[in-house]
């Protein structure tokens, strides 16, 4: 028997609200102190990982001159996840949140500095390399559930959707400062001073995480059938709003995401460019997302996730095919801010649509599903987009993805029963996730906080 969803008689439901927006609004879950430790702490954390996902694909193009190599990479690197999502989302479930973080992001650290220290002394290879990204990748996937379950913990309700966007901002302001600082280290220091500036980085989330305390940790009990894994999944296949968020996901990252991966090649071989302008295409598809995020702060409240989703996919879709068309260099620098742009609206509003939908029992696997989307989405689009590039040529293989996506894009919007499930939460009472009272969800509560967005690196 399916699991239902739980509905809370005593709340009401979430509406847009025209009441809270504007820029002045944008940043108003940064008045809560835990959220705002680690937003802070996230921000300078994530920049350090910018830097290394900048430098990575760059240095396995100059030891391999691959396409094929960089896809490769990219697959090493989120693959790994895969399989640790489900022990995750689990353990996201049923021990202190903030002690998985603080040993999943101790051991990222430790696995940051055997990247610098294999640099550094000349050690490298691009087998090693790959080994060490695919290392922090069983990271990531051990840890991501947690982080994003404590979104609901860290601020009000009312401030859920602004504490997603807001996360997703930081996280995409470190991607527009991280590859700018990559670009002039790589130039005047090397990858070395790169990869070790992304292990001290920990540090800062490490010392948020040991700080926060207001908050309390959520741990679920076997109570409501909710103990497994395979429970989390039946309990999305009887919710087509998280099911559909969760597929689109998967379609977008699987065709949108590895230009990404692809950048260091068109940066060298189409816009001829060095590693130092390269590092600016990385920082334009950054600030673009960080535009796009603040945006959605002010005024995301006020628009329905289904149109939200379903227009962030056509525009993304859009800067996939210009990219594979772009003339030169600051073309692809304007391609790469709309790219960005895209990106984070879609991160945001399909990771938004689930935590409004989603009960707390189910949450950390829940979250583990959509982390898995992603990881089980991007590492194969890059091997296969990285793969064929080599045969046919990286502008002609980007050019059929992104046509394909703008055709899922068109589907989309035609699905007017399903787009309308992402507005679920606007027609029945607010899932009991988003209750601070934890005895309406049955669950028992220990010590422990933290929360970061959606990342590509092991810090979740």
């Amino acid at each position: 028997m399916r699991p239902e969803p739980t509905k809370s008689a005593s709340d009401h439901s979430v509406r847009p609200s025209g009441g809270s927006r504007g820029l002045k609004h944008a940043f108003r879950a940064l008045r809560h102190r835990d959220f705002a430790l680690m937003w802070t702490g996230a921000f300078i954390s994530h920049t350090g990982t910018w830097m290394q996902n900048t430098t990575v694909p760059f240095v396995i193009f100059q030891l391999t001159d691959s396409t094929r190599w960089l896809g490769f990479a990219a697959f090493c690197q989120f693959f790994p996840a895969l399989p640790m999502g489900p022990f995750g989302g689990t353990l996201a479930d049923r021990m202190s949140r903030r002690r998985l973080l603080l040993l999943t992001q101790a051991g990222a650290a430790l696995v940051a500095l055997v990247l610098w220290a294999v640099w550094s002394t000349d050690n490298a290879t691009p087998w090693l390399i790959v080994g060490l990204v695919a290392a922090s990748g069983v990271i990531f996937g051990l840890g991501q559930p947690s982080w994003h379950s404590f979104v609901p913990q860290l601020v009000p309700r009312e401030e859920l959707l602004n504490a997603v966007t807001l996360n997703s901002a930081q996280f995409n302001a470190a991607r527009a400062v991280g590859p700018a600082i990559a670009a002039f280290t790589l130039a005047r220091f090397g990858a070395g001073t790169a990869f070790l500036v992304n292990a001290i980085s920990y540090l800062a989330v490490i010392g948020a995480l040991l700080a926060v305390k207001a908050k309390r940790d959520v741990v679920v009990t076997e109570r409501r059938g909710g103990g497994t894994f395979g429970d989390a999944v039946r309990y999305v296949r009887a919710h087509t709003g998280i099911r559909t968020a969760l597929v689109s996901l998967s379609i977008v990252m699987f065709l949108g995401s590895p230009v990404i991966s692809l950048l260091a090649a068109f940066a060298k071989d189409e816009l001829e460019v060095g590693k130092g302008r390269y590092g600016f295409l990385m920082a334009a598809l950054g600030l673009g997302a960080v535009i796009s995020a603040l945006c959605l702060g002010a005024y995301g409240d006020g628009i329905r996730r289904s149109r939200l989703v379903a227009g962030s996919i056509t525009l993304f879709a859009c800067s996939v095919i210009a990219m594979s068309a772009a003339p030169g260099y600051w073309a692809g620098i304007v391609i790469m801010f709309v790219f960005g742009s895209g990106y984070v609206l879609i991160a945001s509003s399909l990771n938004s649509t689930i935590q409004l939908l989603v009960d707390n029992e189910y949450r950390g696997r829940v979250l583990a599903l959509f982390g898995m989307s992603f990881t089980a989405s991007l590492p194969f689009g890059a091997l296969l987009q990285g793969s064929l590039s080599d045969v046919f040529g990286v502008r002609p293989v980007v050019a059929v993805a992104g046509l394909v996506l703008l055709g899922f894009s068109g589907f989309l919007w035609t699905q007017r029963t399903v787009l309308a499930s992402f507005d679920e939460h606007l027609t029945r009472a607010t899932p009991a996730s988003l209750l601070s009272d934890s005895s309406a969800v049955g669950v028992a509560v220990e010590a422990g906080v933290g929360t970061t967005p959606l990342s590509v690196s092991a810090k979740g």
